[in-house]
């Protein structure tokens, strides 16, 4: 028989519509803004058009350096040679680090030049000293792009200047920003950094502060990244930790930096107070207990293997309905992850999603005496 057995009910509303999307607007020519936990997408406007994507380009610079950290093929504390192409970009009036030919330059000291200063001059010698030219490097860019689901990016460099081969969306930089949070937690906190001090060779050390407009707001920003290109304008990928719950933005055709900083910080305010986010289930946490059969226990706890956050909208009131569907009895003998029902999530009465209902623990079967005796039992009284 069919059995319900469990109803959590959030009198909130759940994002189910775009109205809300078609009310807000951006000056950019292209944006996006997402809720990082729920993966939901709350606004976008021609996400998939071709940007130029400037200097955001570093965040997949540093990504490769962070991958080959986690897997012990490079350290913080490794050191590499710089040489006269990284030290060009150094004195050709970009963004820069201002390291010197022949400086023997830490990885970590490459990283905080290319995350807080945009040092181009940084990310060729980085460059360099991992894949030996910088075009090869930009191979692997290209390919750790297309591996993370980037479909419509290709590398041209590490630095993100002018080449017209190095190309994007911001869909692209939202799905290698979320990328970088989720993988690099303690790596991104460089991201947040205000300032960076090079103690420069032949010269007093030098202090340069951090791009990133929003760091020096209210909003709780920690990252990620600016850029600025003649052809492209100004653009700005961004994300905001208030209270756990983090929101991404990225945004490409500023006309101006004071349009970067404000509408940026515009959409991420509109995120914060149009929507709230609700936490569901916890991966891995036990739900709610079921009916057991023929078990030497009478009940099994059931739990669903991640976390299920969904996005909800301040602006009306709703119904959204979590129920825990099964047949049972369960019978034993029952093996922990075993399938014994869904998770239904709904919204009106409407079917949005379903998740696999697992058992949390191993039940096993009683004995055939037992099992007589509760069967016998069950004819005799109905008492299962």
């Amino acid at each position: 028989m069919n059995k319900t057995n469990f109803f959590l009910t959030l009198f909130t509303l759940l994002l189910f519509s775009f109205n809300s999307k078609a009310e807000f607007n951006i000056k950019a020519r292209t944006a996006i803004l997402q809720d990082y936990l729920s993966g939901e997408i709350l606004f976008e406007k021609e996400p998939d058009k071709s940007i130029y994507p400037a200097s955001m380009t570093k965040i997949m610079t540093v990504i490769i350096a962070f991958d080959l950290i986690k897997k012990g093929d490079l350290s913080l504390d490794e050191k590499f040679i710089v040489s006269e192409n990284a030290w060009r970009l150094s004195s050709a009036g970009y963004s820069s680090m201002f390291i010197m030919v022949g400086d023997e330059v830490s990885v970590e000291n490459l990283l905080k030049g290319i995350i807080i200063a945009s040092g181009n001059d940084a990310c060729v010698a980085l460059a360099e000293g991992i894949a030996g030219t910088e075009d090869e490097f930009a191979i692997m860019m290209t390919a750790k792009a297309k591996e993370i689901g980037m479909e419509n990016t290709n590398f041209a460099n590490s630095s993100g200047i002018n080449n017209t081969k190095n190309v994007s969306t911001v869909k692209d930089i939202l799905i290698m920003s979320n990328y970088l949070i989720k993988n690099f937690p303690e790596e991104y906190k460089m991201f947040a950094e205000k300032e960076f001090t090079w103690d420069r060779t032949g010269g007093e050390p030098i202090t340069q502060g951090n791009r990133n407009p929003l760091l020096y707001s209210s909003l709780g920003a920690d990252g990620i990244k600016t850029g600025y290109l003649a052809v492209e304008k100004y653009s700005l990928a961004s994300s905001v930790d208030r209270n756990g719950r983090r929101l991404i933005a990225v945004g490409s055709g500023f006309d101006t930096k004071s349009d970067r900083s404000r509408e940026s910080s515009k959409l991420i305010k509109w995120g914060l107070t149009n929507f709230d986010l609700v936490k569901v289930t916890q991966s891995d946490t036990p739900i709610e207990d079921v009916e057991v059969w023929l078990g030497k226990k009478n009940t099994v706890k059931t739990y669903v293997n991640k976390d299920i956050y969904k996005v909800i909208n301040k602006g009306r009131k709703s119904l959204l309905k979590v129920t825990l569907k099964y047949n049972g009895p369960i019978h034993a003998p029952i093996k922990k992850d075993d399938v014994i029902g869904k998770l239904n999530l709904s919204y009106k009465g409407e079917f949005i999603e379903e998740y696999d209902l697992l058992a949390f623990e191993d039940v096993k079967k009683l004995n055939i005496f037992s099992r007589l005796m509760k069967s016998i039992n069950f004819l005799i009284w109905g008492d299962v």
